[in-house]
């Protein structure tokens, strides 16, 4: 058996009510805190409230910027927290997540940046960091790095540590009922994208494989149920197929979606879930049709299982995912704002991205091409 490791918090809770318990839980890391949530305060407000008098509200009402990094930075430091915790989707997360590993360190963002930065390891261990998703889809609760945008450079990059992964990751998913459909399905297609790549990954393992597996089927299934009208179970299951994502990611790797969405997300700024969404079908597609032997297997495993959701066949698969996303009004390519002359300038950057290193074979200029002309 291939050695692997397994890189999660230190806890986790999982469950309908499981939020009540974070007020104690947080207060047991000190009284003094940071808690970073979504555009709108008032679904922050129970927290707040419950933390008592010394907590700091932040908001991050987009994905994280560097300038809304350093901004929240300077705020956060002059409160001294003993403590970062973030209610809200995967912006929120990130950009606590950020906080906690920055508050203690004696220099500034750029010093540990990926590739618009110098990329050091952090020079000192991350305040404890507590996370509470109320979206189902990116997993950021359990990995251990946060996404920043630089939009002066047309960039997304990540800080990354792997003391950065959270002391508590409380996935309630009660917080992400009611969430608009619009956002339920971004996040979803985000989700179901990052039980399929880990599973197709050249990095995948064992662990990965038991966590990612079980979940495609069943993260397709819940998102069409969820496109029907509000349904509790299914929130249940999408919070745990973003929660096996965030896992499977954390510890194998990811592949072409994600490797092309970052660079399409830095140069749009257009919501991550929904450049994934565009791609899946047109890369699990170029995929096929550049693999062989059991790299191969396993994506005729994957299509073969969503074609079961959408009621296609397995090589019709990944043009059926496309067609149901288009037809729930999930905007393509062209209307998340990436234009046709973008599309070599885009291929180009995403060849160098890290998630390309996982993808289950390498492909061409031209199939990634031909990806982006039918996303």
């Amino acid at each position: 058996m291939t050695p692997f490791g397994i890189t999660a918090p230190g806890r986790i809770l999982f469950g309908r009510g499981e939020a009540a318990k974070a007020p104690a839980l947080i207060r047991a890391f000190g009284p003094r805190g940071v808690v970073v949530h979504g555009a709108n305060p008032d679904r922050a407000a129970w927290l707040v409230e419950s933390l008592g008098p010394d907590t700091l509200a932040l908001p991050c009402a987009g994905e994280p910027t560097l300038a809304e990094l350093e901004a929240s930075l300077t705020a956060a430091r002059n409160h001294r927290p003993d403590w970062v915790a973030s209610l809200g989707g995967g912006a929120a997360l990130d950009l606590g997540k950020a906080l906690a590993a920055l508050v203690p360190a004696p220099d500034g963002p750029m010093e540990h940046l990926e590739v618009v930065g110098k990329g050091l390891p952090l020079k000192a261990d991350p305040l404890p960091f507590i996370a509470l998703p109320t979206t189902a889809g990116t997993g950021a609760e359990v990995t251990k790095n946060a996404v920043i945008g630089l939009p002066d450079l047309g960039r997304k990059v990540s800080l990354r540590d792997d003391r950065m992964v959270a002391r508590l990751a409380i996935v309630d998913p009660a917080l992400t009922d009611g969430c608009p459909k619009g956002v339920t399905l971004a996040s979803g297609l985000d989700a179901v994208t990052q039980v399929i790549e880990p599973y197709v990954s050249i990095k995948a393992t064992r662990y990965t494989d038991a966590l990612a597996r079980p979940a495609i089927g069943m993260g397709m299934q819940a998102l069409i149920r969820l496109m029907q009208g509000e349904d509790p179970e299914a929130r249940d299951h999408m919070a745990w197929v973003s929660l096996c994502g965030g896992l499977a990611l954390a510890n194998a790797a990811l592949g072409a979606v994600h490797g092309l969405a970052g660079v399409i997300g830095g140069l749009t700024g257009a919501a991550h879930g929904a450049i994934c969404g565009a791609l899946l079908g047109p890369v699990l597609a170029a995929n096929r049709r550049a693999t062989a032997g059991p790299a191969r297997a396993r994506l005729d495993e994957v299509c073969a299982v969503l074609a079961e959701a959408l009621g296609s066949t397995a090589a019709e698969a990944p043009a059926a995912l496309q067609a149901w996303t288009w037809a729930e009004g999930l905007p393509g390519l062209a209307a998340l704002g990436v234009r046709e002359e973008q599309h070599q300038a885009i291929v180009a950057a995403a060849l160098g991205a890290s998630s390309m290193k996982g993808n289950p074979v390498v492909l061409s200029e031209r199939s990634l091409r031909e990806v982006l002309e039918r996303g």
